[in-house]
């Protein structure tokens, strides 16, 4: 799934070809009207975390969620599409440019008020990638965890606690703070705590404007602590990194036994 640096990236292309521009041509083979119509105005694209927002002077918002398969591409008129047609969930023209949405299974047209009661966007918690995101917020919601004992990976990639973490940053993180990624929130310090977001947060802002992704300093572009390297030496300690898939949505995840020992030497 695209992190949240992927989307805001998305969004500041799609702003150089959009942003301000008269719609020609609005497509959304699977939606109901109403759709933007021709002529309204492309007032601005819009990340929250993981989710990417096109706003509409009529009043409408295409809201989309790229989760495992989607991806937002960039053409001009007459150009070939990197994707087939079948695949275009939506289309935004105005002149000289498209922005094509492909395979997203998140493609609504809102209107600003339910952009506003939307059950999952008014629900976000602060988004990390923001220059100064709130992180006392993120803590709160954090500690109102329902489940004390979820893994700090499930944890982490919850939005609503904080906006924009992905499996990658995910076990980087933990890596850099030797914390099991399955060690239960209730066993993490409020300390580290904050320190996961904190890092998770300069990481995804660093990596804004770079598409091969970056977590070691000084490093290659590319190159990162620990994400997909299963197998691979450990870049402090080089033992072989280990990978299982945690949490109730068995998501992958990376790290180091011996630089994130369990807690309690379990």
């Amino acid at each position: 799934m695209p992190e949240g640096d992927t989307i805001h990236r998305a969004a500041a292309r799609m702003r150089t070809v959009l942003a301000g521009r008269e719609l020609e041509r609005f497509e959304a083979p699977r939606l109901p009207p109403p759709l933007p119509a021709p002529g309204a105005t492309v007032e601005r694209i819009e990340a929250r975390g993981k989710h990417l927002l096109v706003w509409f002077s009529d009043g409408l918002v295409l809201h989309t969620h790229l989760r495992m398969s989607g991806s937002w591409h960039l053409a001009r008129p007459g150009e070939r599409w990197q994707r087939p047609v079948s695949q275009m969930r939506a289309l935004v023209a105005v002149p000289g440019a498209l922005a094509i949405c492909f395979n997203a299974p998140v493609v609504e047209v809102l209107d600003a008020g339910a952009v506003d009661r939307h059950p999952v966007l008014r629900r976000l918690g602060p988004d990390l990638t923001a220059p100064d995101p709130d992180l006392d917020d993120a803590l709160a919601r954090m500690a109102r965890i329902p489940a004390p004992d979820a893994p700090i990976a499930d944890v982490l990639l919850d939005q609503r606690v904080a906006s924009g973490i992905g499996n990658v940053y995910k076990s980087d993180v933990c890596f850099l703070h030797g914390t099991d990624p399955r060690s239960p929130l209730s066993a993490v310090p409020e300390a580290t705590r904050r320190a996961l977001l904190e890092d998770a947060g300069r990481l995804l802002r660093a990596n804004l404007s770079t598409v091969r992704r970056t977590t070691v300093p000084g490093a290659p572009d590319g190159t990162v602590w620990v994400y997909g390297r299963e197998g691979q030496p450990c870049r402090r300690c080089r033992t072989p990194i280990r990978y299982a898939k945690v949490g109730v949505h068995a998501r992958g995840t990376y790290w180091c036994p011996v630089c994130q020992p369990p807690p309690g030497g379990a």
